[in-house]
């Protein structure tokens, strides 16, 4: 099974922390809990820092990818009690052979959050046959 990545946009911020530090705003305090949580669990995920995921609007935002699968992006999670949903969202990610996680199966705030999804990159050799 391949390793989920949870690239987690570490800049995200809330209107009411436009003053605050880069290291206490949503973003990064959303980045620091996945990667506590994961580690505790010993989770089959690479928590991965970016600096943004342009969807400045709808803070926090992360996307879950895997060689492969549909990578999805999502919005609107909570910093402070997201790393749960988002850890239990990317376990259901990688038990797919494909990406596509079920709608029924989604935690409630993956179903509200979505963003959008990108279908797997083609091999050279798939493009080029």
């Amino acid at each position: 099974m391949a390793t989920t990545h949870i690239y987690v946009c570490t800049t995200c911020k809330l209107a009411d922390e436009a003053g605050l530090p880069a290291h206490e705003r949503s973003g990064a305090r959303l980045h620091r809990a996945l990667g506590a949580l994961a580690g505790e669990r010993q989770a089959a995920v690479e928590i991965v820092p970016v600096e943004c995921l342009s969807v400045c609007k709808r803070a926090c935002t992360i996307s879950f990818a895997a060689p492969g699968k549909w990578t999805y992006v999502y919005g609107d999670l909570p910093a402070d009690a997201g790393a749960e949903v988002i850890l239990e969202g990317a376990a259901l990610y990688g038990a797919t052979s494909d990406g596509l996680i079920p709608w029924k199966q989604r935690p409630e705030p993956l179903k509200r959050g979505v963003i959008s999804r990108v279908p797997p990159l083609k091999s050279v050799s798939e493009m080029n046959p």
